[in-house]
């Protein structure tokens, strides 16, 4: 037998018949090299191709996550508190926001911690059943956050649209609307550990999700199903909700204009019409908070697809980006709470001075809705 006839290693092999791009570490090292035996049945023969990433891009990766962890850990942590311990804030709208909070919470702290010791090994270091456990844990508390997103959504709609006739939201109703949240949110990010669909390294090796590089149409299928119940689903039922919330908002506000023209004077702002504005700026508070969940996620939802159609697109840097920005998610609702909500900022204000976060002496509002907030807020002393 010949040198020539000796078949070559996998990851050569591999090279060889994507059109291998190995050019500055040598055509026997890939990204694949540090991987643990264990965890070769996980990687798709697409990553064999790519050369080891550069040990900066590691450093970067390692560096960003922590200080999202940081901020994020501590953003979250601080809203869960002051909403559970501040009676103004203790309303049925506002144990979505405590939910919210909460899978932001458990996400970073599931996830950070992971990928930074990873970094520092280049490659995944925990085994499969790991890996499996931590992708679940990503797209669990994603899915929980998208969907909690949109009941917040649904009750500004409630609120806003039907006014008076709108049946206020009671503690019960927010209750199951959350356990509902969790029990849909569960059903599909088990899935892939019974078999339709699955989880695998990216190609990165330190993180895991979804394995979109599977081209059997049971995995494919998974993909595409799923991010219709967690992406596209609740992005229309926003939407939906919106355009209705700034149609009342601006026939609300023209009728005010006109009324006041009538009557001449500069403005008719009753209660009910400062009521009417705290709703509408809560609205675009929550809006917000929206968008940026979509800009967080939405990265993840083009790779995902990009790889379940065309894979050659995909790069181990690429795959970087989408879990910075996802990541990154988590820090956004805290930032927008204490920017937006003045209640939060008084209740934070008074726990931790020196945060100078005092709202100002005209501002008022809850992140509640008025309607479920009148009925179980009292007067401060």
């Amino acid at each position: 037998m010949t040198i020539a006839s000796l078949d070559p290693a996998p990851g050569v092999a591999a090279m060889q018949a994507w059109g291998g791009q190995a050019l500055a570490f040598g055509s026997n090292e890939t990204v694949v090299d540090k991987v643990l035996p264990e965890m070769l049945h996980k990687i798709d023969p697409h990553w064999y191709q790519f050369p080891p990433m550069n040990p900066l891009w590691h450093g970067i990766l390692a560096f960003i996550i922590s200080v999202v962890g940081i901020i994020a850990t501590t953003g979250n942590a601080m809203v869960i508190y002051i909403f559970c311990t501040t009676k103004t804030l203790k309303t049925p709208s506002n144990l979505l926001v405590v939910n919210l909070a909460l899978s932001d919470f458990l996400i970073i702290t599931t996830m950070s911690p992971p990928v930074v010791v990873n970094t520092y090994y280049e490659t995944w270091i925990f085994g499969p059943l790991a890996c499996d456990i931590y992708a679940c844990c990503g797209s669990l508390f994603g899915c929980v956050s998208i969907w909690t997103m949109t009941m917040i959504a649904f009750d500004r709609y409630n609120v806003i649209v039907k006014g008076i006739a709108a049946k206020p939201m009671t503690n019960n109703g927010a209750l199951l609307r959350i356990l509902g949240i969790w029990l849909f949110s569960l059903a599909w990010t088990l899935t892939p550990l019974f078999g339709w669909g699955k989880y695998a390294p990216e190609g990165n090796m330190c993180v895991c999700g979804t394995d979109y590089l599977d081209k059997s149409w049971v995995h494919r299928s998974y993909i595409i199903l799923y991010s219709i119940a967690c992406y596209f689903a609740p992005l229309f039922l926003i939407i939906y909700s919106y355009w209705f919330i700034i149609q009342a908002v601006s026939a609300h506000e023209k009728a005010m204009r006109e009324q006041a023209k009538k009557m001449n004077v500069a403005s008719l702002r009753s209660s009910d019409g400062a009521d009417k504005s705290a709703e509408c700026k809560l609205a675009k508070v929550a809006l917000m908070t929206i968008s940026l969940w979509f800009m967080a996620w939405t990265p993840y939802l083009i790779i995902n697809w990009a790889g379940i159609f065309k894979t050659s697109m995909i790069s181990p840097l690429v795959t970087i980006w989408g879990s910075i920005f996802a990541k990154a998610n988590s820090i956004y609702n805290p930032i927008v709470y204490g920017i937006s909500h003045p209640k939060y900022r008084a209740a934070l204000y008074a726990r931790f001075p020196a945060l100078a976060c005092q709202p100002s002496a005209d501002e008022s509002g809850s992140v509640a809705s008025s309607a479920t907030a009148v009925q179980e807020e009292k007067p401060s002393a």
